[in-house]
């Protein structure tokens, strides 16, 4: 019942913002990390409800101001034979809701704080909540900036605080957007850019996310530590380069549970917009785990053409992503690839199968139906890398082992999205999918299932 009426009531607040926006406000662009918008440019617009929500000025000068944002998105689930039919549930489906609130205070150009609340439901899921279904109320973000060069071609900032990470398109550091629950960490980040080059660093402490109220755990050790950077090459294209490392005291793989270490390296050259669109990227892992070394890699090329002078602007691609698994439980190596904080639909919405010991192929193709229906397909073929390393889930944590089986193919996804934009504000997104078992999935599980996913998402923000 509680949680009912705060819902209702959010929601109401978010209809009364959108239906006050003004049609002056036409340089609006939501972004996937709220702190990273800028409303400043409101400074000297007209006085309408919706840019006060934006940009409240607190002085005289309007260089001390609050900005308010928020979201609620609803999204009904529906899935038959989830994990191939395993789990003996048949049909399952169920309601998910996100909320948050947030507000951005700058105090002068050097000075900010942002903070943001967040509430995560579900309800009616027969085998009860995931990790990435409910967190009831928690603090998504909480953070200081302090900006000790802030030049129009050149800027220095530090951050402390719980903060959301996402970098690249990530595969290995992500927001995890897909999912009713997101990621966020606590620790500091150093930020500097330099006209085409941006490089951070940051040190992180990953938080254990429970479903209660304001009951996630932070680690008292730190787990998350690296530096990302890219470089904008003009006319060509864009170069991340970056170093990762984490560290935990229990993950699982098929070889057993240990404490591990980690390192990535990688980097990734990539390019979107019109004509030949493309993104290349590889990282190779080393460290410890348990009394094993680490080595593995992963090496992923996406490549494709947008037809921006042709009807419907379709475009085509065609990706290959080689993950490496064990290659043997006897060796003294662990070569299984770990995905660290990855994007929760990588492979597409709701996937199947994770990104470890995985070969797929996956060609996928788009078209802008009108300019404000978008329509995108995929099929994704997906094999084991190693015969004696199983399946994993899109986190990467391990599904179903898989060395007492010599069968590769796990079977094929099939996949249509379509996405609504009823203005800036209002999205309407859908999908359905189909995974086709394979060879592998039935030898291990036995009177395995096809699965059928479908879900509808309506999105509001402000």
């Amino acid at each position: 019942m509680l949680k009912s009426a705060y819902c209702i009531s959010f929601l109401k607040i978010i209809i009364l913002l959108i239906f006050s926006c003004s049609e002056k406000f036409s340089a609006q662009s939501f972004k996937l990390l709220r702190y990273d918008e800028n409303y400043e440019f409101l400074k000297d617009s007209a006085d309408t409800f919706y840019n006060k929500v934006k940009f409240l000025p607190l002085n005289e000068k309007k260089d001390v101001y609050l900005s308010f944002g928020g979201e609620a998105r609803f999204e009904y689930v529906d899935f038959n034979n989830e994990d191939w039919g395993r789990l003996n549930i048949g049909h399952n489906n169920f309601f998910l809701q996100r909320y948050d609130l947030h507000a951005d205070l700058h105090l002068g150009k050097n000075i900010r704080v942002f903070s943001q609340v967040r509430s995560a439901l579900q309800n009616g899921r027969k085998n009860g909540s995931r990790g990435i279904d409910e967190d009831q109320l928690s603090i998504q973000n909480l953070f200081i900036d302090a900006s000790l060069i802030n030049q129009e071609e050149q800027k220095l900032t530090f951050r402390v605080g719980r903060q959301e990470l996402d970098y690249g398109s990530g595969r290995l550091i992500s927001v995890r957007e897909g999912p009713n629950v997101r990621l966020s960490f606590t620790g500091a980040k150093a930020m500097y850019s330099h006209k085409n080059v941006s490089v951070d660093a940051f040190a992180m402490m990953a938080d254990s996310i429970n479903t209660g109220v304001f009951d996630n755990t932070i680690s008292k050790q730190l787990n998350l530590w690296g530096v990302y950077s890219k470089i904008i090459i003009p006319k060509t294209g864009n170069l991340d380069l970056y170093y990762i490392g984490i560290r935990r005291d229990e993950s699982v793989f098929e070889v057993g549970t240990a404490k591990e270490k980690r390192h990535t390296i990688g980097g990734r050259l990539w390019k979107y917009g019109g004509g030949f669109i493309y993104n290349l990227e590889a990282a190779y892992q080393f460290g410890t785990f348990g009394d094993e070394d680490i080595s593995a890699w992963t090496g992923s090329v996406d490549i494709g053409y947008l037809f921006e002078n042709v009807r419907f602007k379709p475009s085509i691609n065609l990706r290959n992503d080689y993950i490496s698994g064990d290659k043997s439980k006897e060796d003294g190596k662990l070569n299984t690839f770990n995905p660290l904080y990855p994007k929760g639909g990588y492979f597409g919405f709701s996937p199947q199968v994770g990104p470890v010991n995985l070969i797929d192929i996956h060609p996928y193709a788009t078209l802008d139906l009108t300019s404000k229906l978008k329509m995108q397909v995929d099929v994704v073929f997906n094999w084991r890398y190693s015969l004696n390393d199983g399946v994993y889930r899109p986190s990467g944590a391990l599904n179903r082992p898989g060395s007492s089986s010599d069968k590769r193919y796990i079977g094929t996804a099939y996949l249509t999205n379509f996405t609504y934009s009823f203005s800036k504000y209002i999205s309407l997104v859908s999908g359905l999918q189909y995974f086709q078992k394979g060879e592998f999935i039935e030898d291990i599980i036995p009177d395995a299932k096809s699965g059928v996913f479908y879900n509808i998402r309506l999105g509001f923000k402000f």
